[in-house]
């Protein structure tokens, strides 16, 4: 191979601090491996039709230089960013960080990576001005990880051809959804309680606001009326285990409550911890199921029953979904569910005995 380039004049390399002196450029590494730039580039865009022998010694000189290849001019040529756009209201929920992360997989395993925009207020001002900075961005497509009624509630305006696609929310004859299975999830945790021989099943729900927290609310009430059994006043949280603990302290004190049904694990949490400074025993006393399985869950006491939620699945299909827009170049509606599990552990068992 040729003696290496100096990217400043032309001469030699000095040093390594001299080949940092400017970006490297494709005819530099064109130089160093006596080909042509336009070799360069169909070895840098993964071109078929270059001899393997060729493309060893460009990939030697790129590597030599430190070359990277220019994506913003790529992408001017091609039309294609290669990156996804995410927009979502909140970082601070289980649910939504686990989301995110799949999603950021998913993406790097597809060779795309992701722009992040997170909405600080559910307001129009705030939704409406997230769309539009990100559309001002080099992104591909959006995912948007928020309440459909935020969608509504604004005027946005899309980039011509941009896709979407929206996760958890109710908003399947408008968008191309990926929801997890909440009605389903919720109704098997309220089953397996009143399976263990509960008389029925308390609630502590979500914000209201959610979607996710109104679909499993509206589940579990509505499978004990299937079973003909007495419906409780539901107790709201904000997903947190502060939420959970002070709703646990007002169901310490219902001497009918033998069984919980908690719309997250972290209410869960803060619920159980009542229950055991009011000396309410868990299974013994209360029964509590929760909802995400969150890697924690196994190791709270007593480990959590829970449904658990496959957010790794969510954000495939997600990925997949909005990528497959792209590549029909048209807008998709409908839901995709994606199933939950109970996963069974020491928090649950018969009610107890009354003497």
């Amino acid at each position: 191979m040729a003696e290496p380039v100096d990217i400043d004049d032309g001469g030699p390399l000095r040093s390594p601090v001299a080949r940092r002196t400017r970006r490297v450029s494709m005819a530099d590494v064109a130089r160093l491996a006596g080909v042509s730039s336009q070799t360069v580039s169909r070895v840098s865009n993964g071109h078929p039709g270059v001899v393997e022998s060729t493309r060893l010694q460009v990939l030697a000189a790129m590597k030599e230089l430190g070359y990277r290849p220019n994506s913003a001019a790529r992408a001017l040529k091609s039309g294609e960013f290669r990156t996804l756009g995410i927009i979502l209201f909140t970082l601070s929920t289980t649910g939504n960080m686990r989301t995110l992360e799949a999603i950021a997989t998913s993406a790097a395993q597809q060779g795309y990576a992701i722009t992040l925009m997170p909405v600080a207020e559910p307001t129009q001002d705030e939704v409406r001005g997230a769309f539009t900075r990100l559309g001002e961005l080099a992104v591909d497509a959006f995912i948007v990880i928020m309440e459909v009624h935020l969608l509504d509630a604004v005027e946005v305006s899309l980039p011509p051809g941009m896709q979407i696609v929206v996760a958890d929310s109710d908003a399947g004859d408008r968008y191309s959804v990926v929801d997890t299975d909440q009605a389903g999830g919720a109704r098997d945790a309220v089953r397996h309680l009143l399976d263990l021989g509960h008389h029925t099943v308390w609630h502590l729900a979500g914000p209201p606001e959610s979607f996710a927290s109104q679909r499993r609310a509206d589940a579990w009430a509505a499978t004990l009326r299937e079973a003909g059994r007495p419906v409780p006043p539901p107790l709201r949280g904000d997903w947190s285990a502060e939420s959970g603990y002070r709703a646990g302290l007002r169901l310490a004190a219902e001497p009918d409550c033998t069984a919980v049904f908690a719309a997250n694990d972290q209410m869960a949490l803060g619920l159980l911890r009542a229950l055991h400074e009011k000396g309410r025993s868990t299974p013994a006393d209360v029964s509590v199921v929760g909802f995400d399985d969150i890697p924690e869950a196994a190791s709270f006491p007593p480990p959590l029953t829970t449904v658990h939620q496959d957010f790794a699945q969510v954000g495939r299909l997600l990925v997949e979904g909005v990528l497959r827009q792209l590549r029909t170049e048209a807008p998709e509606r409908g839901t995709t569910l994606v199933p939950t599990r109970l996963v069974v552990r020491a928090s649950t068992g018969p009610p107890p005995v009354r003497r």
